[in-house]
C-alpha cells in the first residue's frame, strides 16, 4: 500500500475538494464568485460524496454489502431537522406546518432540547450508534453476511420508512418537515448563507476523504482489507473479525448520518421518501460505479452520477433510469472495478480491448 505522501491520485483529488471549498469561502464575502444556485448543487453533491464514502468503507474494504445506508442518512436528516424546526420556532415563533397540520400547540416531550445543535448532535450519535450497535452485533455475531445481510438492511430501512409515514408519530408524518428559517441565527435563504452551507459540506467532505484514508492506512486497515480477502484465516490467526466489523459498520452508519445532517438544510425539506429503499440501492450503484475499494473511485462516482441526475432531471427526466441502467451494465460487463478500471485499459489485440479482472483491488 502506498503511503499518504506519495499516493498522488488520492492527493489530487484531495486538494481539488479543498480548491471547491475556497472557491465557495470566497464566494461568501465577494460578489465575484459561484452563483447560491451553484453552490447549493455542489454542496448538495458533497453530501452524496460523503455518503458513498461511508458505504465504501463497509463494502469496498470490509467486504459487508448494505442497501440499508439510507436509514442512517435519513436519521441524520431527521435530527437536524428536528433541530432546524425548533431553534426556527424559538427565533420566529412560527409553528411548524406539521403541527398546525395535527393541531398541535406545543412539541412533543422528545423535541425538548432540539433547538441546542449540540445536543441534536449527541442525539444523533446515540441513536446511530444504538441502532447500527445492536443490529451489527446481532447479525455479525450470528455470522450473517453477503446477500442475506444485505436483504436484512433493506427490510430495516423500508420498516423505518413506514414508521414515518404516520403522522402522528411527531416526525412530520407523510409530508415531511419543512418551513427552516434560520440556521445557527442566519436567515437560511439568505445567499451567503447558502454558500456557507455548501462550502461547509466540502469541508467535510476533505476531513472524511483524509480521515478514511489514515483509517485505511493504519494497522486497523490492514486488518479491514485481510477480513475482507480472508476472513476464516483472520480469524485462525487469533482476530476477533466480530469486533473489527462492529466498528467499521457503526463508523460508516455515523459517517451516512453525517451526510444526511449536511443534506437536508441544503434541500429544504425532509420526508418519508429519503428512507425509501430506492436511495440504499443508489447509493450501491454510486459506488459501484466509481469503483468499489477505492475512497476516490467512491466520491467520483457519487459525484458524476448525481451531477448527470440533476442536469437530466431539467433536460429529460425520462431518460434518466434508462442511462442508470446503461451505466449498471455497462459496469458489470465491462468495467468491473467502475471507472477506475479506465485509468488501468490496456489492449489485448488490435481490434479488441482485455478484460479486466473483476478482483477487487488493494487500497490505493
Amino acid at each position: 500500500m502506498k503511503p499518504l505522501a506519495s499516493d498522488r491520485a488520492f492527493l489530487l483529488l484531495l486538494a481539488a475538494v479543498l480548491a471547491v471549498a475556497l472557491l465557495l469561502i470566497i464566494s461568501i464575502a465577494t460578489p465575484f464568485g459561484l452563483s447560491a444556485y451553484l453552490s447549493n448543487a455542489i454542496g448538495q453533491l458533497a453530501a452524496f460524496a460523503v455518503l458513498a464514502l461511508s458505504l465504501d468503507l463497509i463494502w469496498g474494504y470490509l467486504g459487508i454489502l448494505s442497501l440499508g445506508h439510507g436509514l442512517f442518512f435519513g436519521i441524520g436528516g431527521y435530527v437536524v431537522a428536528m433541530h432546524l424546526l425548533k431553534h426556527s420556532y424559538e427565533v420566529t415563533g412560527r409553528v411548524p406546518d406539521f403541527m398546525q397540520f395535527m393541531g398541535w400547540s406545543e412539541f412533543p416531550f422528545y423535541w425538548a432540547g432540539f433547538g441546542f445543535f449540540p445536543y441534536a448532535l449527541l442525539m444523533m450519535v446515540a441513536v446511530v450508534l444504538l441502532i447500527s450497535g445492536v443490529f451489527g452485533y446481532v447479525s455479525f455475531r450470528s455470522r450473517v453476511g453477503g446477500v442475506y445481510f444485505a436483504i436484512i438492511t433493506q427490510a430495516l430501512v423500508y420498516v423505518a420508512m413506514l414508521l414515518m409515514f404516520r403522522n402522528d408519530s411527531g416526525f412530520g408524518g407523510n409530508n415531511g418537515m419543512t418551513g427552516f428559517a434560520v440556521v445557527f441565527g442566519w436567515p437560511i435563504g439568505l445567499n451567503g448563507v447558502v454558500i456557507a452551507m455548501a462550502a461547509g459540506s466540502v469541508l467535510v467532505l476533505g476531513m472524511t476523504l483524509l480521515g478514511c484514508r489514515m483509517l485505511l492506512g493504519s494497522r486497523f486497515g490492514i486488518l479491514m482489507i485481510a477480513a475482507r480477502d480472508d476472513e476464516v484465516r483472520l480469524r485462525t490467526l487469533g482476530y476477533e473479525t466480530l469486533r473489527l466489523k462492529l466498528v467499521v459498520w457503526c463508523l460508516s452508519a455515523l459517517i451516512a448520518a453525517l451526510a444526511g445532517m449536511l443534506y437536508v438544510p441544503q434541500v429544504g425539506i425532509i420526508n418519508p421518501r429519503l428512507l425509501a429503499p430506492e436511495l440504499s440501492l443508489e447509493i450501491a450503484v454510486w459506488v459501484a460505479i466509481g469503483g468499489r475499494g477505492h475512497l476516490i473511485g467512491a466520491v467520483i462516482g457519487a459525484v458524476l452520477v448525481n451531477a448527470v441526475k440533476f442536469w437530466l432531471s431539467t433536460a429529460a427526466p425520462e431518460l434518466w433510469p434508462f442511462i442508470l441502467s446503461g451505466l449498471i451494465v455497462l459496469v458489470v460487463l465491462v468495467f468491473p472495478n467502475g471507472l477506475i478500471d479506465l485509468a488501468k485499459l490496456k489492449l489485448a489485440r488490435p481490434m479488441g480491448v482485455q478484460r479486466l479482472s473483476s478482483e477487487t483491488p488493494e487500497l490505493r
